[in-house]
């Protein structure tokens, strides 16, 4: 039986057994709706309450804050969409980064076209923002900044309390959103310590459910609705409760925030692992982003020029190892990475650029075969493409 590696945790991941066992058992045996009157909605409503507690455990905020969503996408959407809509007699202007995920910039793209000013802040070469073209954008009608605090592609860490001395210092009035879907878990932090006052995360992220995400909402900011309807999670997010999934982001949450120093430190010694051994092994590499302590745990993003990542990509894959061409919301596209292409990163090692993205899950020996069936693959392409 040919060996399984697993680094696209960056794109999803395997989701833990308790997880799996706590969903089945709410579509199994306690599955009534949380809305309902008797008893097995009663039961539900009690498992909602209890993951969305969860989830404020692992944040260190109230459980009020936290409005549950299908997902980062909508996480993003309602923060972006719903504090532009509460502020408009504020100011119409927008700040964002060139290399945030598609989530948000299309996003605010979406609100460009609804009239409102948008600033887009430039990375240098590490993928770091231009902090101080951000105080300089920064206006009396500047109503948000939302900035990623882990890229997902390359995984350069974001200066995200520094962002918020420049709000405080610039006296502005802009909320600040962060989506932390790549950080939760993966980096110690609290909305309080960094002063963020909206914050998106995802459960698939972290071995939880798919179609299952969370915003948390600071106590006392105004947000409108993007979807109305039965007024579920205070009528922020109607509809009918995602309950499996919810309960499942719970426990997920619960099972990673245990052990969350314990996580970080295998990861970042897995990721290091991998780094010293493609660099040992493999002649005429790139390491994309930062290679200290402003680098998340766990993505690793390499440029092997002379190869092109579609073609390793699928030579991994028949040897049981599973990567990345970067952002699995994006690279079934074929125009190059955004965020690579703002890091001015060359053309020849955006399309040689491999993601390798690490969880708790994967071992020494995952990381020591990958390098080594690494090693063997791309010599050979390398020897193909010369002739």
């Amino acid at each position: 039986m040919q060996k399984e590696v697993y680094l696209d945790n960056s794109a999803t991941t395997k989701p833990y057994t308790e997880v799996v066992e706590a969903m089945v058992e709410m579509l199994t045996e306690n599955y009534g709706n949380p809305s309902s009157l008797h008893i097995k909605g009663i039961h539900a409503e009690r498992a909602v309450k209890k993951a969305r507690q969860n989830i404020a455990n692992a944040l260190e905020v109230k459980s009020s804050e936290i409005i549950f969503t299908s997902g980062g996408t909508e996480s993003n959407n309602i923060a972006i969409r719903g504090i532009a809509a509460a502020s408009k007699k504020k100011g119409n202007h927008l700040i964002t980064s060139v290399i945030e995920h598609p989530s948000v910039l299309n996003t605010y793209k979406y609100m460009e076209e609804m009239g409102y000013r948008v600033s887009y802040i430039q990375i240098d070469r590490d993928g770091i923002i231009d902090m101080k073209q951000l105080e300089n954008e920064l206006g009396d009608d500047t109503i948000l900044v939302s900035i990623m605090h882990v890229n997902n592609e390359v995984g350069t860490i974001q200066p995200i309390k520094e962002i918020r001395d420049v709000l405080s210092i610039k006296k502005s009035q802009a909320a600040f959103h962060v989506d932390a879907i790549q950080s939760f878990g993966k980096i110690p932090f609290t909305p309080e310590e960094f002063g963020i006052d909206m914050l998106s995360v995802s459960a698939h992220k972290i071995h939880g459910p798919k179609g299952i995400g969370a915003l948390y909402i600071k106590k006392g900011l105004l947000i409108k609705p993007i979807i109305y309807g039965g007024n579920q999670e205070t009528g922020i997010r109607s509809g009918t409760e995602n309950v499996p999934g919810m309960i499942g982001f719970g426990k997920a949450a619960e099972q990673t925030f245990a052990n969350l120093k314990e996580n970080i430190s295998m990861m970042k010694r897995l990721k290091n692992k991998l780094k010293e051994l493609i660099s040992m092994s493999v002649d005429n590499i790139v390491i994309n982003g930062t290679n200290d302590e402003k680098s998340a745990p766990h993505i690793l993003n390499v440029s092997f020029p002379g190869v092109r990542a579609e073609v390793l990509l699928h030579a991994l894959e028949s040897k049981g190892i599973f990567v990345s061409t970067g952002s699995a919301c994006s690279s079934n596209k074929p125009s190059p990475s955004h965020v690579l292409t703002a890091m001015g990163t060359s053309r020849e090692c955006i399309e040689g650029a491999i993601r390798f993205s690490i969880s708790t899950f994967n071992s020494i020996e995952d990381i020591e075969y990958c390098a080594e069936q690494l090693a063997t693959i791309i010599k050979q392409l390398r020897k193909y493409m010369r002739r």
